[in-house]
C-alpha cells in the first residue's frame, strides 16, 4: 500500500537522525565508502537530493522536476539530466543510502516519491552462519562434559582488549581500553579515525592519526564526566576528530599559500564549448 502524500513535515516519523549535524554526519561516511561507485553527474545528484534532505533530516518527498531544476537553472541548460538522476536513485537504492516510498494523492493517482536516507552501519553485525547453534542431534550416549563443551560454544563471548587486531596502534588502545575495555568498540574508535583520515588522503600518517584521535579521545572523556547529555560517544567522536583533521589541514594550506608552494585558482571546466567554473561541494 502507497503512502499518502502531503507536506513534509507529515513524514518527520520516517527520520532516523536526531538532528542535520548527524545526518551530515552519516551521509559523509556513505560517500567515503561509496563515492567511487557514482559518476560525476550522478554525485552532484545525489548531493542536492541530500541539501533537499535537510528541513526533515535524511527524508525528502521533492519532484525530481523540482529538484532538476534546483541544479540547471542557474546555468540556463542541462547540466543534469532526468536519466542520470534516475540513474543515480537505482545505485542509491541498491547500495542502501536510501529507501524509496511510493506515495499517492487523494484520487489515487502517484504523486513524487519519498526518500529516507538510512544510517551509516558503522559496525557490521556478525555473519548468520556464525551466531547459528549447532544443529542439536539424538545421542543418549552424549556424556556430561560433551555437553558442558556444547554450552560454552552457544553462549555469547565478549572479547576484552588483549584481542584488539594488531592493525589497531598500541598507543591507541593503551588509552581507550582504560574506558572501553571491549576489543569491538576499541577497533570500532579506529575505523571512525580511518574514515576521516582517508577522506583527507591522511591514511599512511598513521603517527598523525594516533595522535589526533588520542586527543580527541581524551576530550570525548572529559565531556562525558561533564555532562550526561551525550548519546552516542563514537559519534561525538567522530564530530571532534573530524574537527581535528580539517584544522590540520586548513594549516597546512594557509603555510604553502604564505610559502608560494601552491598558488590558488578555481576549478574549470568545458560545457558545449564554454568554460565554467564548478564548486563541486554548492551545486
Amino acid at each position: 500500500m502507497n503512502l499518502k502524500s502531503g507536506n513534509i513535515e507529515g513524514f518527520e516519523q520516517y527520520s532516523q537522525f536526531k538532528n542535520l549535524e548527524e545526518f551530515n554526519h552519516h551521509m559523509e561516511m556513505w560517500l567515503l565508502d561509496h563515492k567511487k561507485d557514482f559518476t560525476k553527474g550522478e554525485l552532484i545528484g545525489l548531493k542536492r537530493l541530500v541539501r533537499f534532505s535537510a528541513k526533515i533530516p535524511g527524508v525528502c518527498n521533492a519532484k525530481i522536476g523540482t529538484i532538476l531544476k534546483a541544479i540547471n537553472q542557474p546555468y540556463k541548460d542541462n547540466i543534469l539530466s532526468r536519466s542520470t538522476f534516475k540513474r543515480m536513485i537505482l545505485k542509491g537504492k541498491k547500495i542502501g543510502i536510501f529507501t524509496v516510498f511510493e506515495t499517492e494523492r487523494s484520487n489515487g493517482s502517484q504523486s513524487s516519491n519519498l526518500y529516507v536516507f538510512n544510517r551509516f552501519p558503522a559496525c557490521e553485525p556478525p555473519k548468520q552462519e556464525s551466531m547459528s547453534r549447532p544443529k542439536e542431534t539424538i545421542n543418549l550416549l552424549k556424556t556430561e562434559k560433551d555437553q558442558k563443551i556444547n554450552k560454552r560454544k552457544e553462549e555469547p563471548s565478549k572479547l576484552d582488549y588483549t584481542y584488539v587486531s594488531n592493525r589497531v596502534p598500541q598507543p591507541f588502545v593503551e588509552i581507550v581500553k582504560c574506558f572501553f575495555p571491549d576489543a569491538k568498540v576499541i577497533e570500532e574508535y579506529w575505523h571512525m579515525a580511518q574514515i576521516i583520515a582517508y577522506g583527507y588522503e591522511l591514511g599512511h600518517e598513521i603517527e598523525l592519526i594516533v595522535n589526533l584521535a588520542i586527543q580527541s579521545f581524551r576530550q570525548l572523556i572529559r565531556k562525558l564526566n561533564f555532562t550526561n547529555a551525550i548519546k552516542n560517544p563514537i559519534a561525538y567522536f567522530y564530530g571532534i576528530l573530524k574537527e581535528k583533521f580539517f584544522q590540520y589541514y586548513e594549516e597546512g594550506l594557509n603555510e604553502m599559500h604564505e610559502t608560494g608552494l601552491i598558488q590558488p585558482k578555481p576549478i574549470c571546466f568545458e560545457f558545449n564549448g564554454e568554460k565554467m567554473e564548478w564548486d563541486w561541494l554548492n551545486p
